[in-house]
């Protein structure tokens, strides 16, 4: 699971910050997942390393423009290169009303399918590997987080210890893998846990913006390896901040340090802590690691491996 940040500004883009995009690849299923998608996405993804023709699903958090203006243009850039099979869209209320409006007015008539999917509080995807939840957010107009868990899965299989008991290859194998008991036909009985190593315990990822400091937030990050926060206005803009429904760094900090995550990442900056200003980013950084010490500044094109950890190494950490 890689993170990279396609647009790290709040609001209108910057000489060096385009407006908010992230993208989540999963290398394991050659698949793309995007989150929001500013002005100027799609220019960001061919800046990068990452491949449009892998892009399977998009996550909207709210209807606001520097979130959603850059939609239908990817969406006409993937049909007119013919690449997708299927688009799936998740997104707050009149996103799919906004899209066929977009459609209707510019004659674009994409040539794959893409369904449009309304979210609620809750799961609204899963497959064998995956479960994507949301929650609502503090905004000023409806605004979900989401929340992306990987299932865990069986550690490692030691296949010469199986060799080594002659238990024959094949399907056995696989059951074994999965951790399952089994009985072979002579009679012997082996249990998959004796092969197997530590669980790999699924990776977290939330994705809060935009919104004010709220419960909601904490409940999307609980336990998370990694939580991309908004962070729009520094502390001492708390009164901006409260007002139009954004985060400080502050606020950022204290959602990270009550859900108890691994690593907050920061974005959603507002232009006005520029290079030169009283304020600049780095004091926004100051901020935030005073009250969560593991916490980093996106800036466009950052890329994140997110760590897998065991179930032996979890354990040590709640020890």
């Amino acid at each position: 699971m890689q993170i990279t940040f396609l647009g790290t500004s709040s609001g209108v883009p910057t000489r060096s910050r385009n407006v908010s995009s992230v993208a989540l690849r999963l290398p394991q299923r050659a698949e793309l997942w995007l989150f929001d998608c500013g002005e100027g996405t799609q220019h960001q993804i061919l800046r990068s390393e990452l491949k449009i023709s892998q892009l399977s699903r998009i996550f909207i958090t709210h209807m606001h423009g520097d979130h959603i203006f850059g939609l239908m243009g990817l969406l006409a850039s993937c049909g007119l290169a013919g690449n997708p099979n299927r688009i799936d869209i998740y997104g707050p209320p009149k996103l799919d009303e906004y899209l066929r409006a977009c459609c209707r007015y510019s004659h674009t008539h994409l040539s794959y399918p893409i369904q449009v999917h309304t979210v609620e509080s809750g799961i609204l995807y899963e497959d064998e590997e995956f479960v994507v939840s949301c929650g609502r957010l503090e905004h000023r107009i409806t605004a979900f987080g989401y929340r992306i868990m990987e299932k865990d899965r069986p550690g490692r299989f030691d296949i010469e210890k199986a060799k080594a008991l002659a238990i024959p290859p094949g399907r056995v194998y696989g059951l074994l893998k999965r951790g399952e008991r089994v009985t072979l036909l002579d009679g012997r009985q082996f249990d998959g846990a004796d092969f197997c190593g530590p669980t790999e315990i699924g990776r977290k990822i939330a994705y809060c913006t935009d919104t004010v400091y709220c419960e909601g937030a904490i409940e999307l990050a609980q336990d998370a390896d990694l939580l991309i926060h908004e962070a729009t206005f520094a502390h001492q803009d708390a009164e901006l901040a409260f007002q139009r429904l954004h985060s400080t760094s502050t606020m950022a900090a204290q959602v990270a340090l009550a859900a108890m995550v691994k690593l907050l990442i920061m974005t959603h900056f507002s232009p006005r802590y520029a290079p030169g200003n009283n304020l600049e980013l780095r004091d926004l950084l100051q901020e935030a690691r005073t009250i969560f010490p593991n916490t980093e500044m996106a800036y466009d094109f950052l890329t994140y491996e997110i760590p897998r950890r065991r179930q032996t190494e979890l354990s040590q950490a709640r020890a």
